[in-house]
């Protein structure tokens, strides 16, 4: 099991505090005697040390400077900084609008050459048609309490930037839960559309469509939050309230091995198709 993508910021500031409280230790510090030599109250001290408070970089180089420890202020300086981008709030991300949102990935999905995807809740966003991804992003909006007038540019930049799976130079392979089929986003004739789409893109050459039966009598893994993985390099987690990024390489390892994990119990081919073409029997 992954651990958990909503404690990784934190397991980062942990460590950058453990940091902290060695330099004091090696100086021969008290807690009580740094925060003097800070200028600052011996709770706050305390704070940072169990990773209550993340240090500024001022806090930082002033710790430094009051161990004699200069020279390892800059490294110090980034973790931090590191920690607080891997978790991205969702009301900070949509405050400049859900098409702005879309048109960040662009480039970098340019950039990656293998995306691994795995979706328990809905079909993801490289593979949604524009109702669907419009029906998605109005659920988000409401959820953030965000204006809904840009959500049809949203939804077409969005398909916009999923053209990179016609690109060369990219594979995808994409894992669905069967219930994803069965969750309808939008009307009827908007989840037919969809599912109909993941016949048609299923059957790409540059892309990998494998469902995981609902029917599975003895899984191998238990469903997990939607993740995706890019060239092993990063991995993004979408939680309630935010997207994580995991960079740490361990972690990138074990969302690697839960993908494969997820994927040994995943039917393809002419089995997906059925599992789709049910769902979509199922519509009416």
């Amino acid at each position: 099991m992954p651990v958990s993508p909503s404690t990784s910021a934190q397991a980062a500031r942990e460590t950058i505090a453990g940091r902290l409280r060695d330099l004091r230790k090696e100086a021969g510090l008290t807690i009580v005697e740094l925060a003097s030599r800070c200028n600052w109250h011996y709770s706050k001290t305390s704070r940072i040390e169990n990773a209550l408070t993340g240090p500024t970089a001022t806090d930082i180089r002033k710790w430094c400077a009051a161990t004699d420890s200069q020279d390892q202020a800059q490294d110090l300086i980034a973790q931090p900084l590191n920690a607080e981008s891997m978790y991205k709030e969702w009301r900070h991300q949509v405050r400049s609008g859900l098409k702005h949102l879309q048109d960040g990935l662009v480039q970098f999905y340019r950039e990656t050459a293998q995306f691994r995807v795995y979706s328990s809740t809905v079909v993801p966003g490289l593979l949604q048609t524009e109702g669907y991804a419009a029906g998605v992003l109005t659920i988000a909006a409401r959820f953030h309490d965000r204006p809904a007038d840009d959500i049809a540019e949203a939804a077409r930049a969005r398909v916009d930037r999923s053209r990179v799976i016609h690109e060369p130079g990219h594979r995808f392979a994409f894992l669905l839960e069967e219930s994803v089929l069965r969750f309808q986003i939008g009307d009827t004739d908007t989840m037919a559309a969809q599912l109909g789409y993941l016949l048609t893109v299923g059957a790409l050459p540059a892309v990998s469509l494998g469902i995981i039966p609902m029917a599975e009598h003895e899984r191998a893994q238990w469903p997990e939050e939607t993740f995706h993985i890019y060239d092993d390099k990063l991995v993004a987690v979408e939680l309630v309230s935010a997207r994580v990024r995991v960079t740490q390489p361990s972690e990138v390892n074990q969302y690697v091995k839960t993908f494969e994990r997820l994927r040994s119990m995943a039917v393809y081919g002419a089995e997906a198709r059925s599992l789709i073409l049910r769902a979509i029997e199922a519509l009416h």
